[in-house]
């Protein structure tokens, strides 16, 4: 491979380079916090998504690390594979969690009318 290619590919990876410190910094918190999860008996159910995309997230970031070092564009591709697999867990994750919330705000509302329409049988 020549020297434009790898200049090429340091200069793609830059911006993930200059953000590796906050791609680091987000992991360990999601680790963390996935610890901190698994402390209660439900927590351990959910426990291992946080400290997966943690950990995925850190990968994406030693790994952009190195491509600006190296300009290998295998490298890079596996930072990027990364990130896109760090992103696919949380939209899943968001997907998730908008279903639960429109189911609640379902169940709650069907609760509400019937609790109603008790109370109105009793007057």
């Amino acid at each position: 491979m020549d020297n434009n290619s790898h200049e090429l590919v340091r200069d793609l990876i830059e911006p993930l380079y200059r953000g590796k410190f906050w791609m680091q910094l987000t992991g360990v918190m999601l680790i963390l916090s996935g610890i901190l999860t698994a402390l209660s008996i439900i927590g351990l159910l959910v426990a291992w998504i946080p400290i997966w995309a943690g950990w995925v997230l850190m990968q994406a970031a030693s790994t952009a690390g190195r491509v600006f070092e190296s300009g290998d564009p295998r490298d890079m591709k596996f930072a990027l594979s990364k990130l896109k697999t760090y992103f696919t867990i949380f939209g899943v994750l968001i997907l998730i969690y908008l279903a639960v919330a429109a189911g609640g705000i379902l169940f709650g509302t069907i609760g509400m009318m019937g609790m109603s329409g008790m109370m109105e049988g009793h007057l």
